[in-house]
Order: C-alpha cells, then sequence, then structure tokens
C-alpha cells in the first residue's frame, strides 16, 4: 500500500522581501538582519488575533520559484552532495519552506518581521507563534549530522 497522498494548499497570504534574486538573499534567518513584509489576505484577520504578544513567528511557504526536484545536492557548505532531506534547500519534492523570524509590528493583516530569508512575493502558507517551550524545551541535547565537522571548521573550532 502507497503512504503517497494528494492534496491542496491555498496560499494566505504574500512575503515582501528585500531580495529579488537568490544570489543576494541569506542562506537562513539567523544570518539575516533584513526587515520584510508578511501580508495576510484580509478574510484571515482574525486568525491574527492576540499574535501581537510574541517577538518571533514561525512563517510556513511556498517555494514557487523552485522548478525543479532535486534529491541529492551539494549544499552551502559542503562539496559533496547530500540527501535533500539532510539539508535546507528550495527544490523539494513539496517545496515548503520554513523560518523563525522576529515580529516587530502587526498593523491590520501586514506583519513586519526581521530576518527575512525569502525571495520578494513568496507565498505564505502558514503563520505559528514560536514557543519556546513547546518548541525547544524539551531538546537538551542535538547532534546536527555532517554539519557539525563545518559549522566547528568555519568557526574556527
Amino acid at each position: 500500500m502507497s503512504c503517497l497522498m494528494e492534496f491542496t494548499i491555498r496560499s494566505i497570504g504574500i512575503i515582501e522581501s528585500p531580495y529579488d534574486e537568490g544570489d543576494d538573499m541569506p542562506i537562513q534567518p539567523g544570518f539575516s538582519e533584513a526587515i520584510g513584509k508578511v501580508i495576510v489576505d484580509k478574510s484571515y484577520l482574525k486568525g491574527l488575533k492576540h499574535l501581537d504578544g510574541f517577538s518571533h513567528i514561525i512563517i510556513l511557504y511556498y517555494f514557487d520559484r523552485a522548478k525543479t526536484v532535486e534529491l541529492e545536492v551539494a549544499p552551502y557548505l559542503d562539496a559533496d552532495p547530500k540527501g535533500i532531506f539532510a539539508i535546507r534547500y528550495p527544490n523539494r519534492p513539496n517545496k515548503i519552506g520554513l523560518s523563525i523570524v522576529e515580529l516587530l509590528k502587526i498593523d491590520q493583516n501586514v506583519l513586519t518581521v526581521k530576518g527575512i530569508d525569502v525571495l520578494n512575493r513568496t507565498p505564505l502558507i502558514d503563520i505559528k507563534p514560536f514557543v519556546p517551550e513547546f518548541d525547544t524545551n524539551k531538546i537538551k541535547k542535538t547532534e546536527i549530522g555532517w554539519l557539525s565537522k563545518k559549522l566547528r571548521n568555519q568557526n574556527g573550532g
């Protein structure tokens, strides 16, 4: 029996950023100080109620300009190809991206955020509040696979 399903996801808005080309964009939100706008369609305005008390949000989006699917890719920090599920790369089977950004301000349906790392006009799929007690509290020790050696070398360790 196959575990594959097909379903439809509709965007709930758009993300505006200063990046029109991938070459200009930071590789992750942790490397970005850029300000962006998460513009939620006004039909979802009630869904933003009480979000203003959170310092950070998780945004899920669709890599709409990724045209191919690549199951092995040489990532930014390594020349050796890795499996797509062991890296963060847009040419994925479902082209879904995730970033944790700082929420600076909400004005109606427009969220101003810091740390944006997506192309301008990227379709927004969802927003979730970042809650350290839910998202990281139980994680006491982590392993980061092939990246541990690369990041240690990059940081002089």
